[in-house]
């Protein structure tokens, strides 16, 4: 049986991939009222606050939206169907 998260419930684990300053410390998922949230998070540290953790929530299938497309923009009278007549 694979894991499911429940609602209102979610993990982080530390991100071995970490390739720039930029890229987060911390990434896992989130589950709210049914949907899954990809949760990103950023280890900080300031003189007042100390250390804390600045998180970043998206929807899960958001990331899939915000890749570009491959294809080129069509330019006007342009047309995507086979039509042959």
């Amino acid at each position: 049986m694979a894991f499911e998260l429940k609602d209102g419930a979610g993990s982080l684990f530390r991100n071995n991939k970490k390739e720039k300053p930029t890229h987060p410390d911390m990434t896992g998922e989130i589950k709210i009222d049914g949907k899954v949230y990809r949760v990103s998070g950023w280890t900080k540290e300031s003189p007042k606050a100390g250390k804390w953790l600045s998180l970043s929530v998206q929807p899960k299938d958001q990331q899939a939206l915000s890749k570009p497309k491959s294809a080129a923009p069509k330019q006007d009278g342009q047309f995507d169907d086979d039509i042959p007549w």
